[in-house]
């Protein structure tokens, strides 16, 4: 896209680098806000409104004609993009204990290595449809005028399914927020009620604010009381009122160390996935035997050559590998060495990865220098995969409570936005200076450099229990405690009367609780259960 601008081939990256940055430092201005909206608001409120401003924005981008438009474009996408830390909060919310996070905080790399084996396909075969589909779009005079509108409608098609399946699945899981009515909830379960064998609320995963009320207004009619009913909303009703996080609890020692961490592994591992296409894209260089102007090992430039479509297949293969490692080798290798060691080993092949990069375009043919370079690609994957859920699962047992969770995210999202800013950034602009000097090593190994500073922060993190295991997310406040516990109060009435109406999936529950082998904290009482039951 940025070629067909008229922008020269040892300028591409530069500018690329620059549209890159602008994404990110517009995702850095905005990140806090929309954490603090999530928890002000809910979760899936604020999940679905960032989905359509992304759906939107791609496709401003899709039908760039100017570089200027296409920065703007992507300016504006990087401002909505503020689902990533909300999502993080949701599944941490969901599973707030430690021997069931490596799992459940593996799900979205998964989902992200899945986008990049179809992602690129789709982006590279879809490109220009005009010139390699003349049969079908040849005479269409729109993707003549827009070559590259056609890869962000067919993502506007994706994203639409995205949301139907939010609105109509996606449960709330801010504890403000999570037993309100939801029509969209509901709606989804009348839609899927004929196509499944159990009964609506059966399940042990039922929502207790509606199963409770179901109950109540039965009761009601045998007993002919309407004030129980009202008793039992206002005791729903009687959810924690807390102030917004300071910034003090949210910027403690832990969180800040990880922070930075987060911060350093997002500079240089998008700088990476930035360059790396630009790198295959850029042309060969000939003769280098006779060319004066090279000395090897270290003063020697060019790329393979490769064309998007060759280039999307590397970065398919890429994709199924690193789905495999997320589904097969994460979840058990963290649990059985822990977060921190495999978060300490993988961020020192980052470093390595990146300097031995630019010797691959000295393999003697094409097919050695592909091999090589997908070879680089899957060291590089397995290192991104393991590294950036162990540093979100370290970042999210460093906060002190549940509340400061949504916000302490939107921090991680804002501050390693800023490194995702300055990380294509400063790899596009040492990459152009590199080409016209002779010296294509220059950016991979400015980026080595990043990456042992990445490697040399973690030995100062320690991993914490998390609020999994906190008694009390609120022990500093008092009057947070009482409204607590007049919540739990409530909760544990309302669970009771749930029992009352099904035993059978507590027990289910039970069973499961037994099976994971988590032994239940005597200090949370029926709390510590209710939680495993959220997971």
């Amino acid at each position: 896209m940025i070629e067909s601008f008229g922008i020269p081939t040892n300028q591409v990256s530069k500018w690329a680098g620059i549209t890159s940055a602008m994404f990110s430092l517009s995702q850095a201005v905005t990140g806090i806000a929309w954490g603090r909206a999530s928890d002000s608001f809910g979760r899936k409120p604020a999940i679905l409104i960032a989905m359509v401003c992304i759906m939107t924005t791609s496709l401003l981008f899709g039908f760039s004609r100017t570089l200027v438009w296409a920065i703007v474009t992507r300016s504006l996408a990087g401002a909505s993009c503020g689902n990533v830390g909300i999502i993080r909060t949701t599944v941490a919310e969901m599973v707030p204990y430690k021997e069931l996070q490596p799992k459940a905080f593996s799900v979205m790399p998964l989902v992200w290595s899945i986008g990049s084996i179809f992602g690129p396909s789709f982006g590279g075969a879809l490109a220009s449809p005009s010139l390699k589909y003349p049969r079908v779009f040849g005479e269409s005079g729109l993707f003549k005028r827009y070559p590259f509108a056609l890869p962000n409608l067919v993502g506007a098609a994706f994203f639409l399914v995205g949301l139907l399946v939010g609105i109509l699945f996606l449960k709330e899981t801010l504890e403000t927020k999570k037993d309100q009515r939801d029509r969209g909830i509901i709606l989804g379960e009348l839609l899927l009620q004929p196509f499944t064998r159990k009964k609506p609320g059966r399940k042990w995963s039922f929502d207790e604010g509606q199963s409770a009320s179901l109950l109540q207004h039965s009761h009601n009619a045998s007993t002919g009381s309407p004030n129980d009913d009202i008793d039992a909303r206002d005791k729903r009703k009687a959810v924690p009122v807390v102030a917004p996080p300071t910034y003090r609890e949210i910027f403690s020692r832990q969180s800040n160390l990880n922070l930075l961490a987060y911060s350093i592994l997002a500079l240089h591992s998008l700088a990476f996935d930035q360059l790396l296409p630009i790198f295959m894209h850029y042309p060969q260089q000939r003769n280098r035997s006779t060319n004066p102007d090279v000395h090897l090992p270290f003063k020697f430039t060019g790329g393979f050559g490769l064309n998007s479509d060759r280039i999307g297949l590397l970065f398919t293969v890429y994709g199924v590998v690193g789905m495999l490692i997320q589904f097969f080798a994460f979840p058990p290798l963290a649990r059985h060495y822990g977060v921190l060691p495999c978060f300490k080993v993988v961020t020192v092949m980052f470093p390595i990865t990146y300097v031995i990069t630019p010797f691959t375009a000295l393999l003697p043919t094409p097919t050695a220098q592909q091999i090589g370079i997908l070879v680089v690609m899957i060291i590089k994957c397995w290192a991104g995969i393991f590294a950036f859920p162990c540093s979100l699962i370290l970042l999210t047992n460093s906060a002190v409570s549940l509340r400061i969770l949504g916000t302490l995210n939107g921090v991680a999202v804002s501050i390693s936005a800023i490194g995702r800013a300055v990380g294509p950034a400063i790899g596009g602009y040492t990459f152009t200076i590199g080409a016209d000097n002779g010296y294509g090593i220059l950016p991979w190994w400015i980026l080595g450099c990043f990456g042992v500073l990445g490697a040399i922060a973690p030995w100062w993190l320690v991993e914490l229990e998390g609020f999994g295991n906190s008694k009390d997310d609120t022990d500093n406040d008092e009057t947070g405690q009482n409204e607590t516990i007049l919540h739990n109060q409530s909760e544990e009435q309302e669970e009771s009367n749930a029992n009352l109406v099904d035993s059978e999936p507590v027990a289910e529950m039970e069973n499961d609780h037994d099976q994971f082998g988590i032994e239940e904290d005597p200090r949370r009482g029926s709390e510590g259960l209710k939680n495993n039951k959220s997971s």
